[in-house]
């Protein structure tokens, strides 16, 4: 694996654990905000992950 595809794999990864923690907090303290923030970054890493594996099942 390269740099590039590790990086892009641990940042889609980062951003889905933040967005999960961020949902957490926010729905712990009741906070519709920060939960919807949440909510957001984890679908944009989800997103990000997706990309990346389709990515690669055309290279192979």
């Amino acid at each position: 694996m390269t740099r590039s595809k590790r990086t892009s794999a641990a940042k889609a990864k980062a951003e889905q654990v933040e967005g999960a923690a961020k949902e957490a907090a926010g729905r712990t303290v009741g906070n519709e905000r920060l939960t919807a923030e949440g909510r957001g970054e984890r679908a944009k890493g989800d997103l990000r992950q997706a990309g990346k594996k389709i990515k690669d099942a055309f290279k192979r």
